[in-house]
């Protein structure tokens, strides 16, 4: 209301200072002050989350940018070549016959409008900014990049005011879906969630592998609990790690047993934790989501071609800097290994699943090297040289495990990658709701009494 009340007050001067006396034209910006501060913060109320009410308000206001800067230099050309003529630094007002001075007229409009059109553009920019998840940071750097480039730089607006409006309708369709469900608590399993990630990440408190599921599920009712084993290592090593995490959970909430949602590499420990008796029996579910349980052949390529030196090189660099971060015996060379397809053929025919736990399993596909971020977009052609189709880094073949089985798909030409499916890079993809797979994969578990 306060900048209402400043751009409200910038716009009486610069009618003044313009000597326009035009109602129409007062009446127009009346309207657009109206139209485009009034309209969103009393409809911006149904806007349910304060990050995305914020969003709105940003998005509104560059498109009043936009409107205001087309009406300004049309009024600009209308001044100059159709309300006045010009002659010899003076313009005459065809209805009056008033002269004033054109260059201080001129100028007048412009500083005034400058400023109204940068309070406009400022506060809507900054507000996107700072409160769209989906812009990324590729599309921020480009319209920082950009932002003095005409036109480019209105077209970067435009993708912006494109992705932000959506962004906007997706979240408070979402919120609102929420609000209505509450009192269902539709993920308000009969045990505990428990979630694994996989190789190479750890669960960090800050920086959620699941990126917005774990909330998204809190919000239906679950309770969730992370496996925290190392971020490399063993199958071996880290089901002994995913073990003591099951018992520690039933311990502490008193619950017989957990659900088990597993992703990838996790999908391995968790079976390899199944093993023991004591620790199977304490489960009542296992899914796995693009779980490589036929291991990856290129796996079995890369580590039979690279050389010995550079393997320790990295395996060494990554080791060092784990152990940093919380990995107590990181080994990059040992869980690279567990991941080959002649490995996990033996763990297959070594480990059997224990009877009494119900498991199913969940992949996905990318449709081409371009709907993937970045390494899965470098990957993913490389490893269809081996496996087929696949996620970027685990081919289709190796998915299916357990009593049921199903591949996620997307429409359009983007497809669903290794990252998307856990929700990493917190995008929100057409066709694929990922907070609300989870939340219709919990509920179903919850249906089937686990």
């Amino acid at each position: 209301m306060v900048l209402f009340v400043l751009l409200m007050c910038t716009n009486s001067v610069f009618l003044l200072a313009s000597g326009a006396s035009d109602t129409l034209l007062m009446l127009l910006f009346i309207f657009l002050n109206f139209f485009f501060w009034i309209w969103p913060q009393v409809f911006g109320k149904d806007v349910l989350d304060g990050r995305v009410r914020q969003l709105w308000y940003g998005n509104v206001q560059l498109r009043m940018f936009l409107e205001a800067l087309a009406i300004t230099i049309v009024y600009t050309i209308l001044e100059l070549f159709v309300f006045h003529t010009v002659d010899d630094g003076v313009v005459t007002h065809l209805a009056g016959g008033e002269v004033v001075a054109s260059w201080t007229r001129i100028l007048s409009h412009f500083l005034i409008a400058t400023v109204f059109l940068s309070i406009t553009f400022w506060i809507g920019i900054i507000r996107i900014y700072l409160t769209s998840v989906q812009l990324g940071i590729k599309l921020r750097v480009i319209g920082i990049l950009c932002g003095w480039i005409f036109p480019v730089n209105l077209i970067v607006l435009a993708i912006m005011l494109k992705k932000t409006g959506d962004e906007v309708r997706f979240e408070n369709e979402k919120a609102l879906m929420n609000l209505e469900r509450k009192d269902q608590q539709i993920c308000a399993t009969k045990y505990p969630v428990l979630l694994l990630h996989g190789v190479f990440f750890r669960d960090f408190k800050y920086l959620d592998y699941w990126g917005r599921v774990p909330k998204e599920l809190i919000m239906n009712g679950a309770r969730i609990f992370y496996g925290e084993q190392q971020s490399a290592g063993s199958v071996s090593s880290c089901g002994d790690e995913v073990s003591r995490k099951i018992l520690e959970i039933c311990k502490l909430t008193g619950a017989e047993k957990v659900n088990i949602i597993a992703h990838s590499k996790g999908g391995l420990d968790a079976r390899s934790a199944m093993c023991d008796p004591e620790v199977a029996r304490h489960v009542a579910s296992l899914t796995t989501i693009n779980t490589p349980h036929r291991g990856c052949e290129f796996a079995d390529y890369l580590l039979g071609k690279a050389p010995e030196k550079l393997k320790n090189t990295v395996a060494g660099a990554y080791n060092s800097a784990l152990k940093k971060v919380g990995d107590y015996a990181p080994d990059f060379i040992g869980a690279c290994r567990d991941l080959t397809h002649e490995a996990c053929a033996e763990f297959n025919q070594r480990v059997k699943d224990p009877e009494g736990v119900y498991i199913q399993s969940y992949g996905s596909l990318l449709k081409n090297h371009r709907g993937g971020r970045f390494p899965l977009n470098l990957t993913y052609g490389f490893v269809g040289l081996f496996d087929g189709g696949n996620d970027g880094l685990v081919g289709e073949g190796s998915f299916a495990w357990g009593s049921d089985f199903h591949l996620l798909t997307a429409p359009g030409k983007r497809g669903i990658s290794h990252g998307d499916v856990i929700d990493l890079n917190r995008e929100n993809i057409p066709g694929y709701d990922v907070r609300e797979f989870y939340v219709q994969l919990v509920a179903d578990l919850k249906k089937k009494g686990f």
